[in-house]
């Protein structure tokens, strides 16, 4: 894949070779996709749930972020009960235009999911804003940075899909 979509920390790139897991890590992240504790040492907590120390599960928690496994630790709000609007957005970019077109719509702090795809709309991405003129406006503003027009297509009735990656048997 000759460009990234999503800011890869570290300069990393991203590489198709599977890592291997022990049960320690597996179990770790069958907790936290799911159960994250929301409390002052969740560290701790995650340590007595499989346990081992609070100092180690941080330090598992951290070696599988570095490693890449782990691409994000943080809260996902249902933004349609806080009063935002999103829309899926798709465009059709060329390869010369590719890392300004990447880096104007990951810049943009209400831009999630955003995926380069082998079809001619290349770039597919969701935006979040408070109204729909604001995500408008969003969308406005990077087309007039790139030059790139965008394909506006909001949502008329929601799928929620959960994916949990089941760790613990291995597979």
């Amino acid at each position: 894949m000759p460009h990234t979509t999503q800011p890869v920390p570290d300069g990393a790139t991203f590489s198709p070779e599977p890592v291997t897991l022990d049960a320690l890590d597996r179990q770790l992240l069958d907790i936290i996709q799911t159960a994250f504790p929301l409390t002052p040492r969740p560290y701790a907590d995650l340590g007595t749930m499989v346990g081992i120390s609070e100092q180690e599960a941080f330090e598992r928690i951290r070696s599988l972020r570095q490693r890449h496994i782990i691409r994000r630790l943080g809260a996902n709000f249902q933004s349609s009960k806080l009063g935002f609007v999103s829309t899926l957005c798709a465009a059709k970019v060329d390869d010369d235009k590719m890392d300004a077109f990447v880096a104007a719509v990951n810049a943009c702090p209400g831009v999630t999911h955003n995926y380069l795809r082998e079809h001619r709309y290349n770039i597919w991405f969701t935006c979040i804003g408070p109204s729909r003129e604001d995500v408008q406006h969003t969308l406005d503003q990077i087309t007039a940075r790139t030059g790139v027009p965008i394909l506006n297509l909001p949502a008329t009735r929601l799928f929620k899909i959960r994916v949990d990656f089941r760790m613990k048997d291995g597979k």
